[in-house]
């Protein structure tokens, strides 16, 4: 199955497509969609959502998944860190994909083995789980471990699932 994973951000929004099978996992594409600062900031959502319909329509993946906002200190950024949450989710649920969300320690205990990881941390394991992946920013390499920790946690479902009905 195809992955999404994406996190935003109103300056640039990561993204990382991954194929997996059960357990095994490999790496699509990446990049981060960047809005012009200049624009207001409806249109700097609009590019956004623009953005990640184009990956949608681009990679063709089957669900996509996002980190869950933490709260910064100073509240306008976390404000303008919502809404373009807001805007990457509504596009891909406007795709058709489900879309989850997990929590920043969850992504990182998943991928580094430690849920206080920096960024750093996460940027290494993602490359050398994901040999020839491109993560050209922290924010590509994050995507890439939402999307990773989204496939893992669904094949997980999926086994539990499966031995559930076995019975």
């Amino acid at each position: 199955m195809r992955y999404l994973g994406l996190d935003p951000g109103l300056r640039a929004t990561g993204w990382g497509v991954i194929d997996a099978d059960g357990n095994r996992v490999s790496w699509v594409a990446d990049g981060a969609i960047h809005t012009d600062a200049a624009l207001s900031l409806g249109e700097r959502l609009a590019q956004l959502h623009r953005g990640v319909a184009e990956v949608i329509d681009r990679h063709g993946p089957r669900a996509a998944a996002v980190e869950e906002t933490f709260v910064n200190r100073n509240p306008a950024s976390t404000l303008k860190l919502g809404q373009a949450r807001g805007a990457v989710i509504t596009a891909a649920a406007l795709c058709g994909l489900a879309v989850a969300e997990y929590a920043p320690n969850m992504v990182k205990k998943t991928v580094v083995g430690v849920g206080h990881a920096d960024k750093q941390q996460v940027e290494r394991m993602v490359r050398r789980l994901f040999p020839g992946c491109l993560a050209e920013s922290p924010d590509a390499a994050d995507a890439l471990a939402v999307a990773l920790c989204h496939a893992l946690q669904h094949a997980g479902a999926q086994r539990l699932a499966a031995a559930g009905g076995a019975r």
